[in-house]
């Protein structure tokens, strides 16, 4: 049986992920916190030797998508308010951070999701499908079409106005 030291080892992944989706620490908190306290009431649901971190990432995610789904207040944030664990040194690394953080949220939720579990929390093919609760070429192809988009996106080929060159 797995014990509590396993289930707090995934903690800081969890947080992570929570605050990569939801882009504020308040928020992100909570959503851990309400992941964790369901994993503790359904945990008489986990199949001994399965993988641990992808039920409670799919738990997270679960909750999370109930949230997106919800009615809710719009928070706008000025841009310079970015958060304080991504504040770099350098004035080019915010101005590029920024740009990450724009174009993310752009991306639909099931794209923003793949790119964050693969690409943030390292997860497979394989256990990113079981987490969101898909196929596995689901997310292939999320994941495929999510790059796409997002560098779309820093190169400012989408959304906005064209330009056209006057003579």
């Amino acid at each position: 049986m797995i014990g509590r030291d396993a289930i707090v080892a995934e903690i800081p992944r969890l947080r992570r992920y929570a605050q990569a989706l939801t882009g504020d620490a308040a928020r992100a908190d909570d959503l851990v916190q309400d992941a964790l306290e369901r994993a503790m009431v359904k945990w008489l649901l986990w199949r001994s030797g399965s993988d641990l971190r992808a039920w409670l990432f799919a738990i997270m995610h679960n909750l999370f998508v109930n949230q997106v789904r919800a009615p809710q207040l719009v928070e706008f944030r000025a841009d310079d308010d970015l958060p304080e664990q991504f504040a770099r040194a350098t004035q080019s690394d915010g101005l590029a951070l920024r740009d990450l953080e724009r174009a993310m949220a752009e991306l639909s939720v099931e794209q923003r999701e793949v790119i964050l579990l693969i690409g943030l929390e390292e997860m497979s093919y394989a256990e990113t499908a079981r987490v969101l609760g898909v196929p596995q070429g689901t997310v292939m192809s999320r994941l495929s079409r999510a790059r796409i988009r997002l560098s779309k996106l820093l190169e400012g080929q989408v959304g906005g106005a064209s330009l056209k060159v006057v003579k």
